[in-house]
């Protein structure tokens, strides 16, 4: 149901994408600069006269051939004349510009946490005009995204939050970007990481547990730094000379749960935290700085006046120890979380997991970047099964040993790509892939580069193999059931610009401001796999959108897909980032994947004006939501609040995780 009068505010609609003021605090408006690679790789045009020879179109067709049985068939199809799919009954909710988190009529909802509750015990009610970094410390932190929701006993669970960057004009009234306060950094210090909360459900909302297995993780706990690149120069600071030691973790975006039950994180946009990249004089330390995205000058934070480590001309190697996918025992309070170097360095989204047929594990990476690329990992170790401490350790090894892969993407219409969005004469974006390895434990296989230099800098060396250019690869799960592998790709408005790579058929449409959703069928055991687009975001009314060759009369409009999750019944939901873009608050969107309504995609809640919808927990009878910086608008502030999210009244807004039932 929608909230209760008092508590919503009709606000003009957004005029554009996300908020200037966003950008800044989470990427370092990375979206208005060129985009880091300058890598000349080969297109789908190019690749595919090479490639799709007769004998390079026979072994092509033997992944296609395969995959057509697990593929659905494609084309217009009309609504299903009966009912909704199994999990989908709902009456889809309206674009809208509200102050407030909107459900569907029958739906209740419930904040869960918000940020500064405690969640330690001894830890002080909230108190945004008082805040220190003794109490954000015990205290849930800013920016909530990824949210996973793990068994524990009864009806107790553990809820586990990234906490992906601070926006200080949020935080602090009177904030000064020119001349923050040490307190105000050490706060923001404190304010990132995660948090392990213990919940108790039942009927309606979870509420939390002030318990034991409650953990913060910030920007000062120590980490392990495990697998190929542990030990490597390239990671060796003062702080740390045996290069095995890292201190803390930050712009954690989105995640997983892996199948032991542990809890994987990607650290994203890590590069505009470092200062004064252009006093760096060697110039190979400079390319590879500049191919992170890393530039010159103060940092918008300041972070390097009270700490040496954000300085690159005292602690260069210090970005090298950010970047990584990270692992969290939740049920172990005491643990030291990990840093896996075998899964490479790049603006991780997060990794999510598959089991191969052997036991083998599969992780499935994205860097979210635009003209950045689509990554695998193969374990060398088998699973055990079971969630019991003994598992967990031997599981949480399998990430440390194995192959690293980067996906090259070839569709099967060449000359018919021409960047506006249209379809193909065959009727959908597809084609076929081949994931190139990179390095295997100790062995390079990129020319040039060691292999701790493949793990430290691996977007130059998947530059070199030539892989594929996407549109900002972001979340990139496996499907529970049938195993096919979604990508959710957010945008890229510089596709086709003056040199800049042109579309292709996996990123089909040329300044591209609503992002499309990849389906792959991909073989654990082999390095071919088959794909195609399943959606084709943005405005149904607009003839460069594709819905899974769905009605397009009757589905919700989408722009952005960011995150992804799966229901029991094996729908595709997806969080948005940035649906501004068609005037609109972001949301959470559900979409049948098999049968007469597949590609029929169904808003089911939009978050406040100014919030990304982030990190969905889909379970029978409970959905649980990220309202990511409510009130984050251009123009806005801690001493001009647009946004008074969730509290009402004059309160300032707090980021939350919602809980939605029936």
């Amino acid at each position: 149901m929608a909230p209760q009068p008092g508590e919503r505010r009709l606000l003009p609609l957004l005029s554009g994408a996300r908020a200037r003021v966003t950008c800044r605090y989470r990427c370092g408006d990375q979206c208005a600069e060129h985009p880091p690679n300058p890598s000349a790789n080969p297109y789908f045009g190019d690749v595919l006269q090479k490639v799709l020879d007769r004998r390079g179109l026979l072994r092509a067709g033997a992944v296609v051939a395969a995959s057509a049985a697990v593929l659905p068939a494609l084309g217009s199809r009309p609504a299903a004349a009966a009912g909704r799919p199994p999990g989908l009954d709902f009456t889809p909710v309206q674009p809208n510009s509200l102050d407030a988190v909107v459900v569907p009529e029958g739906f209740q909802q419930q904040v869960v946490i918000r940020w500064g509750d405690p969640i330690l015990p001894g830890a002080p009610e909230f108190d945004f005009d008082n805040q220190t970094p003794e109490a954000q410390e015990r205290q849930f932190g800013y920016n909530n995204d990824f949210c996973a929701l793990l068994p524990l006993d009864g009806n107790r669970r553990l809820m586990v939050n990234n906490h992906e960057y601070t926006s200080e004009e949020f935080l602090f009234r009177g904030y000064d970007p020119d001349n923050p306060t040490e307190q105000q950094v050490r706060v923001a210090w404190a304010a990132h990481g995660l948090s392990v909360v213990v919940l108790e459900t039942g009927d309606g909302a979870p509420k939390v547990v002030l318990d034991r297995l409650n953990r913060r993780i910030t920007l000062n706990t120590p980490f392990e730094l495990r697998g190929p690149a542990a030990g490597s120069d390239l990671l060796k600071t003062s702080a740390d000379p045996t290069g095995t030691r890292s201190f803390g973790t930050m712009n954690n975006c989105s995640g997983g749960v892996t199948p032991w039950g542990t809890i994987l994180s990607g650290e994203e946009n890590i590069h505009f935290y470092f200062a004064h990249a252009d006093q760096v004089t060697d110039p190979v330390t400079q390319q590879r700085l500049a191919r992170y995205g890393i530039k010159g000058g103060a940092t918008e934070r300041k972070w390097e006046r009270f700490d040496s480590r954000w300085d690159l001309t005292q602690q260069v190697n210090e970005p090298n120890r950010f970047g990584w996918i990270i692992e969290v025992d939740p049920y172990d309070p005491e643990s030291t979380p990990v840093k896996h170097t075998a899964l490479g360095r790049f603006k991780h989204e997060g990794a999510n997991i598959r089991v191969a047929d052997d036991g083998r594990v599969v992780a499935y990476l994205g860097d979210d970047e635009k003209f950045e690329y689509v990554y695998r990992f193969v374990s060398d170790g088998r699973m055990k099964p079971g969630r019991s401490a003994h598992a967990r350790r031997h599981n949480m090894s399998l990430l440390d040993s194995g192959t690293l892969y980067v996906a090259k993407f070839t569709g099967d219409s060449p000359g018919e790509i021409d960047g506006t969005g249209t379809l193909p004469a065959d009727g959908e974006f597809d084609g076929v892939g081949e994931w190139i390895p990179l390095a295997h434990n100790d062995t390079s296989f990129v020319p040039g580069m060691t292999a701790e230099e493949v793990y430290v800098f691996t977007r130059l060396a998947a530059d070199q193999v030539g892989a594929t250019k996407m549109d900002r690869p972001e979340d990139v799960q496996p499907h529970p059931k049938t195993g096919r592998v979604y990508c959710a790709l957010t945008n890229n408005s510089d596709r086709g610009a003056p040199g800049k790579a042109g579309a292709d058929e996996a990123n089909p449409r040329n300044s591209n401001k609503h992002g499309q959703v990849l389906e792959l069928d991909d073989d654990p055991a082999g390095t071919r796999f088959a794909w195609r687009l399943l959606l084709v975001c943005g405005d149904p009314k607009d003839p460069a959108t594709y819905f899974g060759g769905f009605d397009k009369s009757q589905v919700s409009p989408i722009s952005c897909p960011d995150n992804v999750a799966f229901d029991r019944h094996g729908n595709l939901w997806i969080t948005t980032d940035s649906s501004g873009a068609l005037g609109a608050n972001d949301g959470l969107y559900a979409v049948p994947l098999e049968g007469p309504e597949r590609g029929h995609v169904m808003q089911f809640l939009s978050v406040p004006r100014g919030a990304e919808a982030c990190g969905p927990v889909i379970e029978d009878g409970l959905v649980m939501v990220s309202a990511q910086h409510p009130g984050e608008v251009d123009g806005a502030s801690a001493d001009n609040p647009v946004s008074h999210w969730p509290d009402g009244g004059d309160s300032q807004p707090r980021p939350s995780v919602v809980a939605v039932w029936r």
